[in-house]
């Protein structure tokens, strides 16, 4: 066992204490939103959000919350792989990022969201990107900034290639695959494409707890990690499968095409995208930068917090000609 996983697993012998906080802070949250329906007023929707669902053009439902003033500037976020919209937390927290619209939803197949178990629910990037489109639509974004996360950059790509990018006022890329390409994904993650979709239960239980450990470069509190590993033991077992068929599909051109600009955020300790990838779309795209993380893996929006916040705020507000 290696010495990341080892630090993964140590937390778990606090599970029942965290179960018994959790419920408790769980009971404390529906008690507000019971008595209070739902809260519009900017502190309270950080605490609860607003709900919603929407179906996607198949029909597949989609999860979400939205935090903060209709009026405001907009931020999609779309995660990674086997994670889920509570991977954003840090940023719906944020005070940096208070006056801002903010929007997260599951991902086909992960968390709240359906999860459909044909590969070809997952094959098609027309898909994942009508999926952003239903989202935008059903909570009224006008011209947001798309974050993209790993997975969630190349899902924004799809967007940008079926939709347009007339409505995005920017992208914030982070640590995002937008080419399936062995040269720009490390060894790491090449083995994970396979044991996370095992058909043996217990070599992908076990690739899902490593998998997750890879993703940091500081890892999280036991208690956070505890919660994460929950939310990527929901994800489909066919995301994987279904993900890879579309690898012949590069989004580097519809990048480089997309008129508005890009902001590319990559933790330099990354173990599964290279920082080549995010050095190959500044490259080829004029009006972008990239901000390289010292003390990140592939998640510097949870390692690094308050700079990425700081950082994300100054972007967007530029984005919108503030």
């Amino acid at each position: 066992m290696d010495l990341s996983r080892r630090g993964f697993l140590a937390g778990t012998a606090g599970l029942a204490a965290f179960a018994v906080q959790t419920k408790a802070v769980s009971a404390a949250t529906q008690a507000g939103v019971v008595e209070g329906g739902v809260q519009n007023n900017r502190e309270n929707a950080k605490a609860t959000g607003e709900p919603f669902t929407v179906r996607a053009a198949d029909g597949t439902m989609l999860a979400g919350e939205a935090f903060g003033e209709a009026e405001a500037s907009e931020i999609l976020f779309i995660h990674g792989l086997r994670q889920g919209r509570l991977s954003w937390e840090k940023q719906f927290a944020d005070p940096a990022l208070a006056g801002f619209r903010m929007v997260g939803f599951d991902l086909r197949g992960h968390g709240d969201s359906d999860k459909p178990t044909l590969l070809d629910a997952y094959s098609d990037a027309d898909r994942w990107a009508d999926d952003v489109a239903a989202v935008i639509d059903a909570t009224r974004l006008r011209n947001p900034v798309l974050v993209g996360w790993s997975l969630g950059g190349y899902v924004a790509g799809a967007y940008l290639r079926r939709h347009g990018g007339s409505g995005i006022a920017g992208v914030n890329l982070v640590d995002a695959v937008t080419k399936l390409s062995p040269d720009l994904l490390t060894e790491e993650a090449g083995a994970f494409t396979r044991t996370t979709t095992s058909h043996d239960l217990a070599e992908r239980t076990a690739a899902t707890a490593d998998f997750l450990a890879a993703c940091f470069h500081q890892l999280p509190a036991p208690s956070e990690m505890q919660r994460m590993l929950v939310v990527n033991g929901m994800t489909s077992r066919a995301v994987n499968e279904g993900f890879v068929r579309t690898a012949t599909i590069d989004l580097e051109p519809v990048f480089a095409a997309y008129a508005g600009p890009i902001l590319l955020t990559h933790g330099v300790h990354d173990r599964l995208v290279r920082v080549a990838m995010s050095e190959r779309i500044k490259a080829i795209h004029r009006n972008s930068r990239l901000s390289l993380y010292d003390n990140s893996g592939h998640s510097p929006f949870y390692e690094e917090p308050a700079r990425y916040g700081q950082e994300l705020a100054a972007f967007v507000k530029a984005a919108n000609g503030d």
